[in-house]
């Protein structure tokens, strides 16, 4: 009988391949409506109504494509990235993609943990209540202007992940006195800078998330009973 003793980790294998299937027809229907719109343009220029309509269908739905992609197409993926950030954690530990309404949610001594990754490059700065992205090149300022996504307000979306989470936990474990639920931002792009000492969640690289979990785990460990039920709970 072989031992585990590494992190489980468990993900919604089905949603990361219906999403990327998606992904896929989104990008080569562009590439047909597109295909079909130059088509139209050079060889019936009379119907140039029709072909700015297809061009312009075509490039909104490479748009969609590409965002769709680089979240559930491209490789190494959020949730892989993330798993290999977290490698060496023990078998108390568990981490959970999509099993959630929040994307990524690790659970184990350190307690709830809700991870909002981001893949954005540049000075990130967190000043005066605002988020703010500098730099990254002009290539990388064309990409963001088109299906990229921006630093936009991360504070929001973990007040909105946090709160439904402890929903889904709630319903499913009403006897519980849930822990507290807590978040964080994590940047995976080997070239972002950070600036964000008055965050007002931890935000950090992804070299240093499993230094800083097996820190917070010493502060008040949760307890192995509560986090396995809740461990439990997210794997269904």
């Amino acid at each position: 009988m072989e031992l585990n003793f590494n992190m489980k980790i468990i993900k919604n294998e089905k949603l990361i391949n219906r999403n990327a299937r998606i992904s896929s027809i989104i990008t080569l229907t562009s590439l047909v409506i597109l295909g079909w719109g130059m088509y139209i343009t050079f060889r019936e220029p009379e119907k140039i109504n029709l072909s700015i309509i297809a061009l312009l269908v075509g490039f909104l739905l490479s748009q969609v494509g590409i965002y769709l992609t680089n979240r559930w197409g491209r490789k190494p993926r959020p949730d892989q990235m993330l798993d290999a950030a977290l490698k060496g954690l023990d078998k108390n530990y568990g981490i959970f993609h999509y099993q959630a309404p929040p994307a990524h949610v690790l659970v184990g001594p350190a307690g709830i943990w809700i991870i909002n990754s981001k893949h954005q490059r540049g000075t990130i700065t967190y000043q005066k209540n605002r988020w703010r992205q500098k730099g990254g090149g002009l290539l990388y300022a064309y990409l963001k202007a088109f299906a990229q996504e921006g630093i936009g307000r991360p504070d929001l979306e973990i007040e909105s992940d946090v709160e439904r989470l402890e929903k889904f936990l709630r319903k499913r474990l009403p006897e519980l006195e849930l822990p507290p639920v807590k978040a964080m931002l994590v940047f995976f792009h080997p070239d972002v800078v950070l600036e964000v000492e008055n965050a007002p969640h931890p935000t950090l690289h992804s070299k240093k998330l499993k230094d800083f979990i097996r820190k917070d785990a010493k502060n008040k460990p949760l307890n192995t009973e509560i986090s396995n039920q809740i461990q439990a709970v997210l794997e269904k």
